[in-house]
């Protein structure tokens, strides 16, 4: 009668590794290589795919006819039916549209006051969304909703006392009547106390052990850690003031005071227009948008999605 068999536990060496010879001795199979299928994609995903394709090129395409009506001439404008490959382009529209009005002045206005708005705005949203989030005192929610109570007024309704008031103060085309109504947004409020809910406590605990008093924690800290919020807010609001129309068309109707959306309404005439003309308008006007928004389309989606979770 044969004895039965005993495992033998594995010898170590001085440094606990077990030797693989030893292991193999005692008939362990070895392991098998999981053999990896290659998925073949599903007829819904496969559908999924081709609609949103579908959907990006009729997105697509009011911006390409634009464009492409932009180089043609009012003539081959007329044509029926309409073709996307024209005999001839020229870049005619474009040179009359800068000798037609002071495009230079009403280009830098147009800049000058969406860089100005912008950074004003992230500024002041950034200082109140952190003081509602991070400041104990009485009162604060009431504040809060007050700020969110803003946001179901329709801007049409303050139109006229925005008008009387810049008109008190002397500013009915200037810059500054431009500048001034958006210098805050209940929004951005809204995003960065969101954001700032979620910030961690330690932080501004260590701020305070080295001696940095509420301001510099906002500065040093706060404003840090809120990148994300602070593209995603200030990429909206460049968009906003870039493409504001219905105030700059109520207090700056003059031209060393007009943006680019009200010179472009300009453009439409009484009984006719030239759509050439009007289309490059169009285009100068869409390009920046266009790639400031394909640049930091990242930082607008994470930064609104990580406003939205509380810790």
């Amino acid at each position: 009668m044969s004895e039965p068999t005993t495992a033998v536990e594995p010898r170590t060496r001085d440094d606990g590794v077990v030797r693989g010879s030893e292991v193999a001795s005692r008939g362990t199979p070895p392991a098998r290589t999981a053999r990896t299928h290659r998925r073949r994609p599903r007829p819904a995903s496969v559908l999924g795919r081709v609609l949103l394709v579908v959907a990006g090129l009729a997105m697509a395409l009011p911006f390409a006819w634009s464009l492409l009506t932009s180089l043609q001439d009012s003539r081959s404008l007329l044509v029926l039916p309409p073709s996307f490959s024209p005999s001839s382009l020229t870049t005619s529209a474009y040179r009359r549209l800068v000798d037609l009005m002071p495009f230079t002045r009403i280009v830098a206005n147009t800049v000058i006051v969406t860089i100005i708005s912008t950074v004003a705005q992230v500024v002041t949203s950034a200082m109140a969304g952190y003081g509602l989030a991070r400041f104990n005192f009485r009162g604060r929610h009431a504040v809060f909703l007050a700020y969110l109570a803003t946001m179901m007024v329709p801007f049409q309704v303050t139109i006229i006392p925005l008008f009387i008031a810049m008109r008190w103060l002397g500013w009915v085309n200037s810059l500054q009547a431009l500048i001034a109504p958006m210098v805050a947004s209940a929004f951005g409020v809204f995003l960065f106390r969101q954001y700032f809910m979620q910030m961690p406590a330690e932080l501004e605990e260590a701020a305070a052990l080295d001696g940095a008093n509420p301001w510099q924690t906002f500065w040093r800290i706060a404003l840090p850690y809120a990148q994300p919020a602070i593209a995603a807010h200030g990429i909206l609001a460049f968009m906003a003031a870039w493409n504001a129309f219905l105030w700059p068309l109520f207090i700056a109707r003059d031209e060393s005071a007009m943006t680019l959306p009200v010179a472009l309404a300009s453009l439409h005439g009484r009984w006719t227009t030239d759509w050439s003309l009007v289309m490059a308008g169009s285009v100068i006007t869409v390009v920046p948008v266009i790639v400031v928004y394909a640049v930091a389309q990242r930082w607008i989606v994470g930064g609104t999605l990580l406003s939205g979770i509380r810790r």
